[in-house]
């Protein structure tokens, strides 16, 4: 009985979501397969799927949500993420919101659903420097600034001047960068703690750059991508799946325990770099989720290190043992 209340209060929390969100102009889609708006190319349905493309949509759709009691998760470029095969229950908002505006005192402000590569050739293409490492970096401006993204050296803490944020509470403020209290691959909003960063959503960031000799960007951009190309899987993958421990290298661990190339399901620890994961064609979020418990024990047991992963978990996941090759 419990159940079948529980059940109808969120029929109805959805139908009155949808009224309203619908009233608004928002277009509404259903049971929407997610694999295709990830980088790993996994991940089942969400119960509702609204694209946005401006900002000032973005939050309202967000507060209709929240007024409803809607579950909210914001899915901007797909990767650093594995989503369940069960999929997402609740709302899934695409962010499209883009724009990119740069000013005359070496400030860029990009929306959270901007591209965070193409934010880095903006930036180089106007002789700034200090975006340079992310080029060879996937994702979007609004997921970089929550997991305090970073490669060759740089992350986003080291230019990040402020963020625009939507918090858990509803209030919009905008956080300077010290807010985040920012770690390795880390911020307070990674690890939400309380109802000020639980739901909490970036909207849009600005960074302070530095004016620099445009030709040697260039160069410094054209290294990092060659070193991704020579280093780096070309099959789907969420990026690199674990934070590299104090001092050492994860692909590296995952390497000693005898993991590189090994095939687990319809994914394999990647030959070209073991701490990628990479779908072979019919991966599910289970093989991926196997791959990495194995991962994880056997470090443990050799070295006693933990691996942490990086990537974001969405939705349910099971127990489901799943055959190594």
């Amino acid at each position: 009985m419990i159940f079948e209340l529980q059940a109808k209060n969120e029929t109805d929390a959805r139908r009155h979501f949808v009224a309203q969100a619908q009233a608004a102009g928002f277009v509404i889609s259903f049971d929407v397969p997610l694999a295709g708006y990830t980088t790993f190319k996994i991940g089942g349905p969400t119960d509702l799927l609204v694209v946005a493309q401006r900002l000032s949509d973005l939050t309202q759709v967000i507060n209709l949500a929240r007024e409803a009691g809607i579950a909210v998760f914001l899915l901007g470029g797909g990767s650093n993420v594995l989503i369940s095969d069960a999929g997402v229950r609740g709302l899934v908002i695409l962010n499209h919101c883009r724009q990119i505006t740069l000013t005359d005192d070496d400030l860029v402000t990009a929306e959270s659903g901007a591209s965070l590569a193409g934010l880095a050739r903006r930036a180089i293409h106007h002789g700034l420097a200090g975006l340079e490492w992310a080029v060879s970096v996937p994702g979007t401006v609004g997921g970089a600034v929550v997991g305090n993204a970073g490669a060759h050296g740089g992350c986003i803490a080291d230019n990040l001047l402020s963020a625009q944020v939507l918090d858990g509470e509803g209030v919009l403020a905008a956080w300077p960068a010290s807010d985040f209290a920012y770690a390795y691959r880390f911020s307070r909003l990674k690890r939400p703690t309380d109802n000020q960063t639980r739901g909490a959503v970036v909207l849009s960031a600005t960074f302070r750059l530095q004016a620099a000799n445009r030709d040697e960007l260039e160069a410094r951009a054209a290294r990092f991508l060659a070193h991704r190309r020579a280093t780096q899987p070309i099959e789907a993958s969420a990026g690199s799946i674990f934070q590299n421990p104090p001092g050492d290298y994860a692909g590296r661990l995952i390497e000693a325990v005898g993991l590189k190339g090994v095939t687990v399901g319809s994914v394999q620890f990647s030959p070209v770099h073991a701490n990628f994961i990479v779908n072979l064609g019919a991966g599910q979020a289970t093989d991926v989720k196997a791959a990495i418990e194995l991962a994880r024990q056997r470090v443990q047991a050799q070295f006693g290190v933990t691996l942490q992963p990086e990537i974001l978990f969405v939705g349910e996941f099971g127990d489901a043992a799943v055959a190594v090759r």
